[in-house]
């Protein structure tokens, strides 16, 4: 179950990634029944404070995790939820443009995104923590993300990539992705011609079918239908590592004492729900890929199954090393200033989430 900066299940241009926020009504949609904070707030709660060990019962928390809830409830899990007092207001909305206008606007407290979004938060003044960090246990055998290579484009390796059009979107996991590439490919931004453009639904797709450009990070679930509408297509694996897949919140939402013992349940919740997925592949498939995104039964097994795993790190060491490797690339690339992301996790929640895991937990390269 992993996040894409920006979902792209059916497919996964402004010139500034903030330009890219989804439209009002389509936003105002997802967050339906939503409110702002107000009079039901909480005691507040020091960042270095324990987290409270019980949820006063019907404490609410708005979260974006569509991925997640058709788990829990697939699962069985919203009753033990419900059994802690906690009162999930789902929005129907992930990935970093919305989570972040929703942030804004204090309709949100949470939502499950990729490792872009905290840092695009924090570079444009919303302050958000992780709360939860979770991997994919063979990253290189099941990468989210595929090169897409254009229809009659003969990119066989990285190095192929000298000169060519690919699609990049500066505040998405998909750009982030571009940027490794190229490092690992030893080329610099000016060795390609970087076409700026979001990936939202399947404009990547389509604009690899028109030649628009000539390699465009895809989705591995898209890669199918993608081949399948344009002969002459071709893929390249990265070999690189892309599971990067987090819950992240407003830090206010963790100052409220009473939201924060509720995401605490939350996330314990969220780590059962992932673990499920794994024993119950077929179970997933339907509840998420069919009755949500709908695809048929075939292609909806099919996106679980390249999905691979998911794994719960017993420590987040190695995911905030990560994450603080491509904070330092994008400040270098694109002229951000230097971040310290560990003020951008919240490892209270750290233990909390390898608990809930017991014996299923990752360690060492793994997480």
């Amino acid at each position: 179950m992993h996040h894409a900066d920006h979902p792209d299940h059916a497919g996964r241009s402004r010139r500034t990634w903030l330009a890219t926020i989804a439209p009002v009504a389509v936003l105002a949609a997802a967050l339906l029944g939503l409110t702002a904070c107000g009079a039901d707030e909480g005691p507040h709660l020091a960042l270095t404070a324990a987290l409270p060990q019980k949820t006063p019962k019907g404490t609410e928390i708005r979260i974006g995790d569509p991925a997640a809830q058709a788990a829990i409830q697939a699962a069985g899990l919203d009753k033990e939820l419900a059994a802690d007092g906690v009162k999930v207001a789902w929005a129907d909305l992930s990935g970093g443009p919305q989570t972040i206008q929703a942030f804004r606007g204090g309709k949100l407290d949470c939502g499950a995104v990729a490792d872009i979004p905290s840092l695009f938060a924090a570079w444009t003044g919303t302050s958000t923590k992780i709360i939860f960090q979770s991997v994919t246990v063979d990253p290189l055998k099941y990468p989210i993300y595929q090169l897409g290579i254009a229809p009659g484009e003969h990119i066989t390796t990285l190095a192929d990539l000298k000169g060519k059009k690919i699609a990049y979107s500066p505040g998405q996991a998909q750009g982030a992705l571009v940027l490794r590439v190229l490092k690992k490919a030893g080329l610099t931004q000016k060795d390609v011609h970087l076409v700026e453009m979001t990936s939202v639904n399947d404009t990547y797709v389509t604009a690899l079918g028109s030649k628009a450009v000539d390699v465009a990070p895809l989705a591995a679930a898209n890669l199918k239908i993608y081949a399948a509408k344009y002969p002459g297509s071709s893929s390249l694996h990265t070999g690189i590592r892309d599971d990067a897949s987090t819950l992240y919140c407003l830090t206010d939402s963790l100052e409220d004492a009473d939201k924060a013992a509720a995401l605490k349940d939350y996330v314990a919740v969220r780590t059962k729900a992932l673990l499920w997925v794994n024993d119950h592949p077929d179970e997933y498939a339907k509840a998420y890929y069919q009755d949500v995104e709908g695809l048929n039964e075939a292609d909806a097994k099919w996106s679980v199954q390249v999905g691979g795993k998911d794994g719960i790190p017993k420590t987040w060491d190695n995911a905030v090393k990560r994450l603080q490797e491509t904070a330092d690339l994008l400040s270098q690339e694109q002229g951000h200033k230097k971040l310290d992301v560990e003020d951008l996790v919240d490892r209270r929640f750290e233990k909390v989430e390898a608990q809930a895991a017991g014996g299923h937990v990752v360690t060492g390269d793994a997480s």
